[in-house]
C-alpha cells in the first residue's frame, strides 16, 4: 500500500515527460521545415486582407463595420482549419513508418497524440497573434476588457485543440495523407462557410439558416464576437439556445469533444500501431 502512491506519481511524471518529448519533436520539425510556419502565417493575413478590402464594401452590417464583424469569423475559420495538421501529420507518420519506431520505445502510447495536438496548439497560437496584428492594422479594434479578449483567444484555441483530437482520429482512420486533406475539406468547409462567420445567418435561405444556427462554429464565432466586444448593438440573435448562450455552448462542445475523441484517438493509435 505504501508503494502505490510513489508508483502512481512516477507513472504520471513519465506521462508528462513523454508528452513533452513528443511535443518538442513536433516543435523541432516546425523549425526544420519553416514552410509550415510560413504558410500558416500567410493564410490568415490573406484572409484578413481579402475580406476587409474586397468584400467590406459589398456587405453591410447595421451598427458596425464589416471588418469588425468578420474578424471573429476569420479567427474561428483559421484555428479550425489549423487543427487539420494533426490528422495529416498522423497519416504521414503512419505512412512513413515512424509510428513503428515509437512502438519500440518505453513511452506512453498517448504521448505521440499529445505531442501532435500540442504542436497544432502552438501553430494556432502563432496564427492568432498574426491575425490580431493584421486586424489592428486594417482597422479592427477590441472593444472589451483585456481579460475578455484573452478569454476569447483562449476559447478559440481550446476549441481548435479539442478539434485536433477529432482530426487525429480521422487521420489514423484513412489510408493516406492525401485522403485526410479531402476529408478535412468535406467536413470543415460547410462548418465554416455555412455559419454566421462571414454573413449574418438571418441573410441565409431557410435550410442554410437552420443549419447555421445549430452549427457549433456559429456558436464559437458568436462567443468570440461577444468577448471581443464586436457584437453590434441591436444585432439579431438566433432563437436557438446555442445562439443565445454561445459561450456555455462552446465550453460544453469542447468538453464533449475531448471526452469522446481523446479515448477514441488513443484506442485507434493502439490499433494502428499494433499492426
Amino acid at each position: 500500500m505504501t508503494t502505490t502512491a510513489p508508483r502512481q506519481a512516477s507513472a504520471i511524471g513519465s506521462w508528462f515527460s513523454d508528452g513533452w518529448t513528443t511535443t518538442r519533436r513536433n516543435l523541432i520539425k516546425i523549425k526544420r521545415v519553416p514552410d509550415i510556419l510560413v504558410f500558416t502565417t500567410l493564410q490568415p493575413i490573406m484572409f484578413v486582407l481579402l475580406f476587409s478590402y474586397v468584400y467590406a464594401g459589398s456587405i453591410k452590417i447595421p451598427g458596425s463595420s464589416y471588418t469588425e464583424f468578420i474578424m471573429a469569423g476569420i479567427f474561428a475559420q483559421t484555428v479550425v482549419f489549423g487543427s487539420t495538421y494533426s490528422g495529416s501529420a498522423m497519416a504521414q507518420d503512419l505512412k512513413e513508418g515512424i509510428i513503428d519506431r515509437f512502438r519500440t520505445l518505453p513511452m506512453s502510447p498517448s504521448a505521440v497524440l499529445i505531442g501532435r495536438t500540442n504542436g497544432d496548439l502552438l501553430i494556432n497560437l502563432i496564427s492568432m497573434i498574426v491575425m490580431i496584428i493584421t486586424g489592428l492594422i486594417v482597422g479592427w479594434r477590441i472593444k472589451s476588457s483585456p481579460l475578455e479578449a484573452l478569454a476569447a483567444i483562449a476559447l478559440l484555441l481550446l476549441f481548435a485543440y479539442a478539434f485536433s483530437w477529432v482530426m487525429a482520429f480521422i487521420g489514423m482512420s484513412v489510408r493516406s495523407p492525401e485522403v485526410i486533406n479531402n476529408v478535412s475539406f468535406l467536413v470543415l468547409f460547410p462548418l465554416t462557410f455555412i455559419s454566421n462567420a462571414f454573413v449574418p445567418s438571418d441573410n441565409l435561405p431557410t435550410p442554410l439558416r437552420i443549419f447555421a444556427e445549430y452549427n457549433p462554429v456559429s456558436a464559437l464565432v458568436q462567443a468570440a464576437r461577444e468577448l471581443f466586444g464586436n457584437l453590434p448593438a441591436g444585432a439579431p440573435v438566433g432563437d436557438t439556445w446555442m445562439q443565445q448562450n454561445p459561450i456555455p455552448t462552446v465550453l460544453i462542445g469542447i468538453v464533449g469533444l475531448l471526452v469522446v475523441f481523446v479515448p477514441l484517438a488513443i484506442w485507434k493509435f493502439g490499433r494502428v500501431s499494433s499492426r
